[in-house]
This record gives C-alpha cells, sequence and structure tokens, in this order.
C-alpha cells in the first residue's frame, strides 16, 4: 500500500537575510551541521544538549537506555528539578522580567515576574503539601486557562507530583474515566470559567464525575475562587485561598530521577478508551526547551503568545514549560478568538506587541471567514508590526490558509513554522526552523535536528521520496512517549507494532516527502481518529457514547473536511425503534447531539446524523467505514460493493437530517 499524494505545491519562501544572521540557527550549513552532529553520534548529540540546556542537581552519566525496548530511557542516574529549571535558575538573572502577561476573557491584563511566579508556586506547593500526598501521587487539574494554571502544574512538578491536566471543556464523565485511571489522589478546579462573555460552572463538572463512582482515591478537591458563583462544597473540598494561608513563599524542591512521569495526558485513541499518555521529566524538558529556542528562535526581548491551552501538549510544552525554561516573556489568554468579536487576536498582537505568534489552523481558518463576512474585523485594520514569526499547530495547515496567514497577519515579512508533532511526541518533530528552512505553502518542512523520521511502507520499508506512505520515527528520542500509564501493552502495539519489527515509532500518520526537496507533507490519520478544530477525537468514543443513549441499537461515526473545523463529525445512527422522519427525526437529533456532549464534551457533538435501518456491512459483520466516508462526503459510490450486505441501506443513509 502507498497513499497517493495529489497536493503539489511550487511556492517557497526563503528566510530573509535578516532573520538568518540573527537566527539561533542561522543559515541551512548550520541545520545540516547540526544533523550531521546528530547522525555520527546520536546519543551524544543529545547528551550535549541536555548539559547544556538542563540544570542537574545530580549529572547523569548514562545516556540512553535501550536494555527493553521500546521502553527506553534517557538520562535515567541523573537527577534534577523541572520547577527549578522553569523559576529557581532565573531568580539570580532576570527575577523582574515579565514571565507572563494575562489576559482575561473581559480583556483586563496583568503581568507576573519570574519572581512573582516563582512565590506563587512555592505558596501553592506548600499548601498541596499539607495534603500529604507522596512523590509520584497523580493530581488532576481541571482549571481555566490563567496563571494558576500554570501555577498548579508548576507546583505539582516541585514536589514530584505527577500532574494530569484536563481541558475545561471536557465532561463529568472525561474526568471520571480519567480520575479512575489514573488513580488519582487531587484535584484541582474552579468554581467556574470565563470564556465569549459568558460564565461557565467547572466545579459542578467535578463533583458530578466523583459522583459516577470509582473514585475513591480522591482525598481533596482544591477549588479556585474564579467567578464567586454559588457552588456546592463538599466535606474533602478546600478553597485555595484558605489552603494556602499562612504557608510560606518559598519551598525546597523535591529532587527526582529523570525517568520520574512528569505528567500524564489523556488522549484519544482509535478504541474508545483515552490513553494515559506519560511523560518524563528531564528528556521532556529537554525537547521543549530546545525546540522554543531552534523552531521559535526565541530572544530575550520577545514577546512570545502560543493560543492553547493547558489541556492539550501544545500548553504543557510551549505555554506551561519550554517558554518559562528559556526565561521567555508570555502572553496567557483565558478566552476566545471571536469575542467580543474576532479582531481578538489582532488586538491582543498589538496591544502586547507580541513577537510570536502560535495558533491552529482550525482558528485561522474561522477568522479568515469573519475577516470576509465582517470586514471590520480584518487583520489590516491592526498594527501587527511587531509580528516576526508565525506559528501553526494541531492539523496540517492547507495551502491557501496558509498563504492568507502569511500576507495577511504577517504582511509577507514573518515566516511560517508549521509544526507537526504529537502529545506522544512532547515536542516538534517535523518543522521549518525560520532561520535556516525555505517555507512551502502545506508542508511542515524537514525533520528537527536530531529526530531520525521517515516514511516507510506497511514492511517497515523506506519508501521513494514522492510516494506517500507511513510516518514512522526510527530512533528513540528524549521527549518521547514513556508508556500508556497502566497499560503497557497497549503502548506497544499503539506505537511499537510487531509487523515494523517492535522499535520503530509509528505516528499514525500518512506522509510524503516532497521528490527533490525532501520537505514532509502530512496527509492525514491512517486510524479511525478524527481532527476536529485541532483536537483528537476517536471515533469509537464517539459511537460509544451514542450506542449508550437507550435509543440507539448501532452507531458509526465518520469524518467528513471542513472548511473551519478541517473536520466535521458525521454519525450513522440506527434507532432500537422505526427509523425516523421529519419533526421526529430533527428531535432525535437535538436528543443524541445533546447527549454525546454530556457524555464527552460539546466538541465531540455529531454535527450530522443520519438514520438507517441498519449500516453497510460487509458478510462477515464488519462496518464499511470506508463506503461511510463517501457518503458523508457526497460522493458517488464507485467502489466495489459486492461484499456488502444490504446495499439498498445507501440510499436511506445518504440523507442528512435538515
Amino acid at each position: 500500500m502507498s497513499i497517493e499524494s495529489v497536493l503539489h505545491e511550487n511556492r517557497i519562501f526563503e528566510p530573509s537575510a535578516a532573520f538568518v544572521k540573527s537566527a539561533n540557527v542561522s543559515g541551512m550549513a548550520a541545520y545540516n551541521a547540526l544533523c550531521a552532529e546528530a547522525a555520527a553520534d546520536y546519543e551524544g548529540f543529545w547528551a550535549r544538549l541536555a548539559r547544556e540546556l538542563l540544570v542537574w542537581h545530580k549529572p547523569f552519566s548514562k545516556i540512553l537506555n535501550d536494555d527493553n525496548a521500546p521502553f527506553y530511557k534517557w538520562f535515567e542516574d541523573g537527577e534534577l528539578n523541572v520547577s527549578v529549571n522553569c523559576l529557581d535558575k532565573h531568580l539570580t538573572t532576570i527575577p523582574d522580567k515579565v514571565a507572563i502577561i494575562f489576559e482575561a476573557d473581559d480583556g483586563s491584563a496583568k503581568t507576573v515576574t519570574y519572581k512573582a511566579l516563582y512565590h506563587q508556586v512555592c505558596q501553592f506547593a506548600n499548601g498541596l503539601k499539607k495534603l500529604n500526598l507522596a512523590v509520584g501521587a497523580r493530581v488532576i487539574i481541571y482549571l481555566p486557562m490563567g496563571i494558576e494554571a500554570v501555577v498548579a502544574m508548576q507546583a505539582c512538578a516541585r514536589l514530584g507530583l505527577t500532574h494530569s491536566v484536563v481541558f475545561g471543556g471536557f465532561s463529568a464523565k472525561s474526568l471520571n474515566e480519567r480520575i479512575v485511571d489514573a488513580g488519582a489522589e487531587a484535584v484541582i478546579t474552579a468554581d467556574g470559567q470565563f470564556r465569549g462573555g459568558r460564565t461557565i460552572p467547572l466545579k459542578i463538572a467535578v463533583d458530578d464525575g466523583i459522583a459516577l463512582g470509582g473514585c475513591q482515591s480522591i482525598k481533596k478537591v482544591i477549588v479556585l475562587k474564579k467567578t464567586g458563583q454559588a457552588i456546592a462544597m463538599n466535606h474533602n473540598d478546600i478553597w485555595w485561598h484558605d489552603l494556602t494561608t499562612g504557608v510560606a513563599d518559598t519551598c525546597e524542591p523535591v529532587m527526582v530521577n529523570a525517568e520520574h512521569p512528569l505528567f500524564l495526558l489523556y488522549t484519544s485513541g482509535s478504541t474508545g478508551k483515552p490513553k494515559g499518555v506519560q511523560h518524563s521529566s528531564a528528556g521532556y524538558l529537554l525537547h521543549a526547551m530546545n525546540s522554543t529556542r531552534w523552531t521559535f528562535d526565541i530572544h530575550p526581548d520577545d514577546i512570545f503568545w502560543c493560543t492553547a491551552d493547558v489541556g492539550w501538549i501544545t500548553g504543557h510544552s510551549y505555554v506551561a514549560y519550554g517558554p518559562l525554561a528559556m526565561g521567555a516573556t508570555q502572553v496567557v489568554f483565558e478566552g476566545v478568538p471571536t469575542y467580543p468579536d474576532a479582531s481578538r487576536f489582532w488586538q491582543m498582537i498589538a496591544k502586547h506587541k507580541v513577537t510570536i505568534f502560535y495558533t491552529a489552523p482550525t482558528a485561522i481558518r474561522a477568522l479568515i471567514k469573519a475577516a470576509e463576512t465582517t470586514p471590520a474585523t480584518h487583520p489590516k485594520n491592526y498594527d501587527l508590526s511587531s509580528l516576526r514569526l508565525l506559528g501553526s499547530v494541531g492539523e496540517p495547515i492547507n495551502p491557501e490558509a496558509w498563504m492568507w496567514y502569511f500576507e495577511n497577519v504577517g504582511s509577507g515579512q514573518c515566516p511560517i513554522v508549521d509544526t507537526f508533532w504529537q502529545t506522544e511526541t512532547g515536542g516538534h518533530v517535523i518543522t521549518p526552523l525560520p532561520g535556516a528552512t525555505a517555507l512551502v505553502p502545506g508542508s511542515c518542512g524537514l525533520p528537527f535536528p536530531g529526530i531520525d523520521i521517515d516514511v516507510v511502507d506497511e514492511t517497515g520499508k523506506e519508501v521513494p521520496w514522492g510516494t506517500g506512505g507511513l510516518l514512522v520515527i526510527k530512533k528513540p528520542w528524549p521527549s518521547m512517549i514513556r508508556n500508556i500509564y497502566n497499560d503497557p501493552e497497549r503502548y506497544k502495539t499503539s506505537y511499537y507494532p510487531a509487523d515494523l519489527g517492535g522499535k520503530i515509532y509509528l505516528a499514525g500518520d500518512g506522509a510524503v516527502r516532497d521528490a527533490k526537496t525532501g520537505n514532509f507533507t502530512i496527509m492525514g490519520r491512517i486510524d479511525d481518529v478524527l481532527n476536529v478544530s485541532g483536537h483528537r477525537l476517536g471515533t469509537m468514543e464517539i459511537e460509544s457514547a451514542l450506542v449508550s443513549n437507550p435509543l440507539v441499537a448501532e452507531a458509526a461515526v465518520v469524518g467528513k473536511p471542513h472548511d473551519i473545523k478541517g473536520e466535521s463529525v458525521v454519525a450513522y445512527v440506527v434507532l432500537k425503534g422505526a427509523r425516523p422522519t421529519g419533526e421526529e427525526a430533527k428531535k432525535i437529533v437535538a436528543n443524541l447531539r445533546d447527549w454525546v456532549g454530556k457524555e464527552i464534551g460539546p466538541i465531540a457533538k455529531p454535527d450530522e446524523i443520519r438514520f438507517g435501518d441498519n449500516l453497510p456491512k460487509t458478510r462477515s459483520g464488519k462496518i464499511m467505514r470506508r463506503l461511510l466516508r463517501s457518503l458523508a462526503k457526497g460522493e458517488a459510490i464507485t467502489a466495489d460493493i459486492s461484499t456488502l450486505e444490504n446495499p439498498a441501506i445507501l440510499e436511506q443513509l445518504k440523507e442528512v437530517v435538515k
């Protein structure tokens, strides 16, 4: 099997001489030299970086341990503390530098310096100590985007507690699954959050999640008073301000092994149950720092803004850890790009003099549409002259959106780093380096130096450039996933399949390298994971949620291309009763959409639901998802349907409930 690539892009943008001159990786010769260094002495390359960038309590002498592959270890006899690397080390050099510029939903802003952030983290860590949690205990963080979310993460790191951040848009059931799987001992949450001019409850999802059962491990729920809305406080709940009253604002850090789990982050899998991706301390932080340095070309006077929420890996690597460890000043925003209108991002860039802006294609597509329908929100109406670098993350960006971003946000002057990476990779693995590589719209460029990444067929054999295939990483790297929490077998089968030899990391994406330049273009997932607005959603999870509704007998979910969200969710549903039509069908659609919203979260609500007497299956009973994808896109069915048990069903499934 080779995947055919139909995208051919001829536009190429070379970095300007001025950008090259001041860049951290200056010119292609510098990029090639780094790649050559890694190729000549792979372990030595990463060891040099680890000694250069990290502050070690006990230096390491071992670099890579691959004795128990694919359970790799890096720097395993070294000891350090991640919070020390992000905060303490700056106290003697840049204590009064602004670490975070926080802008609230209502437009008010406040700043916190490195010294002030250090004291806030220490104070909260001292509060957490009262809970008597052992090193390595898991703590769920379910907070709105803001300074406190970063403080909570850093305080956990300071004490050697393993945090697991859950995005504030996830439901009580999603929260329950994560508490149970992680065996979490505490939850840090808030009464509510401000988003898009609304006050949204948050704490009630924690209460409801715990009430679903299996959460006996929880000792305490810490609640930040954010909105002041009325909430129920239960016997094991404590206010954040009460926990930290009268405690010292310095706190001795707990030194941990390099391999100590810094965090778990749950991500959708194609088999339904979320996977607890486990990351290390040293290797993870090393790559978060180095990619901030090389990909974002961070300089001391930059104002960096990554728009991601800390509930996602992007908000871990490029909000909570990478920029702080590099001593950068960054913007943290709690709101949405379209409130009070779709010029919000442009207003904030102008107001805070942002120099590096990193956002998702889904946001860019929404803002393109808004600029067309409401010209007042067009970026050309705002002073974006402070910008020098743009970035894209979360999914591939199509060439036309890339060009709009380049011309209208960056005035044709700012390189765009279209970064490919995953929750599991910890940081960028394919990306342009802005002072070195030529940019091609729609391509994520070349491998990050030190990442041995390639395209192979399903036997693991390299395919020629220009031919599509499976994206793989051939050598372990420091920031890689270490395990799926509590499920080592699933870790092996998901990422290190036996048919590729058991030692090659399978990214789960199709890709192609340009026949001449070797630039990578990502062609989409090879499994049943959807990418909706940059969020990974497993089709199995949505199907399971639908089938748990008492009306539903069977469901199949596929994605179809969507101008704004990248992919939209299309559900095919067989009810236990008769196939509904007219008003009844509309009512059931509304009911099922709400149901999925409660089970998983609003992001997973199907955009379309179609009803059939049954689903198209092969004679062996397998749902023919390929057919369902074609139906969703409105394509004529040209595929061989000779193995289809019930071809008549296809006409029913073409009907969209309006």
